[in-house]
């Protein structure tokens, strides 16, 4: 099978991640997309907002009645920072015939080289790399300083060329607070869940109408 391995914090999931992941399962014949959300990030050492069960429950309300995407806890599970390396290793473990595919934005791959591990990284899966339609075009240049300029292989980089959506989670989240509404942004079971479980907000946040 054909696998893109999709993480992130997802705090709140919303309308461009989902997007952004129907746009790659399209783009690279995908037979399945594993969103993973992570415990804690080590590039986001203050860890995400929401709970990670919220998180979670958040996902499985997005993707529900898709066979195509699948909600993976197991960086939740393991419950520490969550290194992408050990993820990938731990799904090779698992699923060790499947073609794996490392979905992350531009600007991720530009920080590629901080990452641990990264020619491990490109040893486990492919990269399919989201290109917005404001982005400026993609520096695969970062795959010479991991692997090499002799040992980059074409095979190994995808982009996956989507609109602009001005959506962020962190935007999401600001909206909370201040009252405004989300409609539109997430799917409506998940800006249930925010409003029932009163996420992202110490005062009570209403349902959109």
């Amino acid at each position: 099978m054909r696998v893109g391995v999709f993480g992130g914090s997802f705090d709140p999931v919303h309308l461009g991640h989902l997007w952004i992941a129907e746009s790659a399962a399209e783009a690279l014949g995908l037979d399945q997309v594993r969103w993973i959300p992570a415990a804690t990030s080590p590039l986001k050492p203050h860890g995400p907002r929401a709970p990670a069960e919220a998180r979670v429950q958040m996902l499985r309300l997005a993707l529900a009645g898709s066979s195509l995407h699948i909600v993976d806890d197991r960086e939740v599970t393991r419950g520490k920072i969550s290194f992408t390396v050990e993820t990938l290793d731990s799904l090779r473990q698992e699923f060790p015939t499947d073609e794996l595919f490392l979905i992350i934005g531009s600007d991720s791959l530009a920080t590629l080289d901080q990452w641990r591990s990264p020619d491990k990284i490109l040893s486990l899966a492919k990269l399919a790399v989201i290109q917005r339609a404001a982005d400026p075009v993609i520096d695969w240049s970062v795959l010479d300083r991991v692997l090499g300029a002799q040992r980059r292989d074409a095979n190994l980089q995808f982009a996956v060329t989507i609109p602009q959506i001005e959506i962020s989670s962190g935007e999401m989240r600001e909206r909370i607070r201040s009252g405004r509404s989300i409609r539109y942004r997430t799917p409506r079971a998940v800006e249930s869940l925010i409003v029932a479980e009163n996420l992202y907000r110490d005062g009570k946040l209403e349902p959109s109408p």
